[in-house]
């Protein structure tokens, strides 16, 4: 989009008089108001005083572009004001503002408007430019200099990028971020680039606008930069620079003395991150099985805190809780175990939900949460035509289907809704994509939920015939299916089974529940074992994850194993699989028996051959661990 197709002619008053700051911020919020920009004048007020509040947007050389996001804004837009006497914008520079352009954008709106700014911010940099624009007579005369100017940068940058290829010098990579993403950000940038070019250097920079990251730097160009700029006025991932020679700096310094900037970089100390690095890849270089496997650990590394806390929480519940005075109530029989019982299961609810909710995000951008999140919930909930309010959970696989289905949904919207019209842009990502996306995954997670159930219906009546046939076998299936899927249809089918089993107050059931719980046990055991004898099959974050497996798995805790085997399905699930079925085949065999339907180690002590049981869980355990040391692939740090 041209920046004049951007600007509203009755956005424009040229030759003002203003007296203050006050003043001038009023008359720009006029303008706007003027152009049919704002909902609400006094909440997009706040916001641009707000963002004043943070340090002046004035940014010297007679130039002030103040900016604000805000709900109260109806589209995006720009409008501006000259003045030829100047008024105070408290500039670093200590002089005036003469030109004044003030930036309105929707609190959730598309980012259309970024690129136009980033334009008219490098163009800003030109003194004699920002002349002729105060001197305008006319707002034909001020909009034709925008667009000549416009077109000339185009040519420039073009020509740029054919001589920057050719020159074989420094090469220095950089990234500009202000708070709002909006002005500050490609003004930086800008400058850089100028200053880069002067001087001969080969030069790339990210800009990391409020839609995202702009221009974004491959890891192939950080690791052949002989140093990295970072100009930015908030928090970014450093992890990325990792061993490289790292200049930090304001958009202010960048803006004012980008030379002082690259002179630094000559010297620049080498960065070395603290925490976790990170490798940014590039994607359009990256296989689609590859993109799938970035979606899916965004949403697995949100996730994780959820699986962690809420799964130790309830193991202080069973700690601290009385088997004796209910045993079917076990973790809720005493007031101090039911409320980390229940605060517990509070954030083991958020769990799918988030894990849909950041894989559809990593796919779509912001517009993929709220749709992703409410895919996850009614994966988590059962919804189905029939019964919205639930029925049969098709759980974390029934997430990881909501995430993916989601993300993509919304990248659909957006593509059919880049053929609506310009005026529509603010009410996309607030009102289009959350209400299509959101009724769209309802009918996908509706339809697949159903088929979670007559799949579970059917499995019952095949474990209900079992039960009078060969009980090893039975033993091998029923721990085999508690570490398919986790908390989902198979695994609930089975847990289900097994204390319907202890209705029949007898051996055979209470073996079968018995032979369920060890298989449920394994897989979080399974799992903290293989992060500490096979640490290379990890990333350091699972490493770091890993041992917590062990308390959720003493406590049959089965759902501390969902990150793992989400991140790498097709190795860790089958691993899994194999160790719970020799947990649950020893469990029968050694005629173990369980009469409470919960409890992990706490519940031991009524454990019919509890010896024995500790071997099978033991042997199940080791399997499994074996298994993921020879299946996984080793990952690179």
């Amino acid at each position: 989009m041209r920046i004049t197709e951007f600007i509203d002619p009755r956005g424009i008053k040229l030759q003002t008089k203003v007296s203050d700051q006050n003043e001038a911020i009023d008359q720009l919020i006029a303008l706007h108001e003027s152009a049919e920009n704002l909902i609400d004048v006094s909440g997009f007020k706040k916001a641009i005083l707000d963002r004043e509040a943070k340090g002046s947007t004035a940014i010297g050389n007679g130039i002030a572009v103040p900016h604000g996001k805000s709900a109260s804004v109806k589209k995006a837009g720009l409008v501006a004001i000259t003045c030829p006497d100047g008024v105070d914008y408290k500039a670093l520079d200590g002089k005036p503002s003469n030109l004044l352009f003030m930036i309105a954008a929707p609190e959730n709106g598309a980012d259309t408007h970024l690129e136009v700014l980033s334009k008219l911010m490098g163009m800003l940099m030109d003194g004699a430019f920002c002349k002729k624009l105060v001197e305008a007579k006319s707002v034909d005369e001020f909009l034709k200099l925008i667009d000549s100017k416009e077109t000339e940068k185009d040519a420039q940058s073009g020509a740029a990028k054919s001589e920057a290829s050719s020159k074989a010098g420094k090469k220095i990579v950089a990234v500009t971020a202000c708070p709002t993403g909006i002005a500050h950000t490609f003004m930086a940038a800008e400058a850089l680039e100028l200053k880069a070019k002067e001087l001969g250097i080969t030069f790339r920079v990210e800009k990391d606008g409020s839609g995202g990251a702009k221009d974004p730097l491959t890891s192939k160009e950080i690791e052949e930069a002989d140093a990295v700029i970072v100009a930015c006025d908030k928090n970014i991932d450093m992890s990325q620079f990792d061993g490289k020679k790292v200049v930090l700096a304001s958009t202010k310094d960048a803006i004012h003395t980008p030379e002082k900037l690259f002179e630094k970089a000559e010297t620049a100390s080498v960065y070395h991150h603290t925490g976790a690095v990170v490798k940014k890849s590039d994607d359009a270089n990256e296989s689609v099985g590859r993109k799938l496997y970035k979606h899916l650990m965004n949403g697995v590394s949100h996730m994780l805190p959820f699986v962690i806390g809420g799964g130790i929480l309830i193991a202080i519940a069973f700690l601290l809780d009385d088997y004796s005075i209910d045993p079917s109530s076990f973790g809720t029989n005493t007031p101090v175990a039911a409320w980390f019982k229940t605060i517990g299961g509070a954030a083991f609810g958020f769990m799918l939900p988030i894990l849909a909710g950041f894989i559809a995000m990593s796919i779509a951008d912001r517009p993929g949460l709220a749709v992703g999140f409410v895919g996850g919930y009614l994966a988590s909930t059962g919804a189905t035509f029939a019964n919205p309010g639930g029925d049969i959970p098709s759980a974390f696989l029934g997430a990881l289907v909501a995430g993916f289905v989601s993300g993509y949904l919304v990248l659909w919207l957006e593509k059919i809704c880049n053929k609506l019209p310009q005026s529509l842009e603010g009410i996309k990502p607030v009102l289009i994509y959350p209400l299509a996306g959101i009724t769209m995954v309802g009918l996908v997670m509706c339809a697949i939920n159903p088929i979670v159930g007559a799949l579970n219906n059917w499995i019952s009546g095949v474990l209900t015939g079992m039960s009078s046939g060969s009980i090893i076998a039975l033993g091998i299936l029923l721990g085999a299916m508690m570490a398919t899927d986790m908390g989902g249809p198979l695994n609930k089918a089975a847990y289900v089974f097994g204390t319907a089993a202890l209705a029949q107050q007898n051996e055979t059931g209470w073996m079968i529940m018995a032979a369920v719980m060890v298989g449920g046990m394994v897989p979080p055991i399974a799992i903290a074992l293989a992060t500490l004898i096979f640490p290379k099959k990890f990333t350091v974050a699972e490493r770091k994850a890993g041992p917590v497996n062990f308390i959720m798995g003493f406590c049959f805790i089965t759902e501390g194993a969902i990150p793992y085997a989400a991140a790498d399905p097709f190795r860790v699930i089958p691993s899994l699989m194999v160790g719970s079925g020799v947990a649950g085949a020893l469990s029968m065999a050694f005629k173990c028996t369980l009469m409470a339907p919960h409890g992990g180690i706490f519940v031991f002590p009524v454990v019919g051959n509890w010896a024995l049981y500790l071997v099978a869980l033991a042997a199940g355990s080791i399997v499994s661990c074996i298994l993921l040391g020879v299946l996984k692939k080793t990952v690179e740090d």
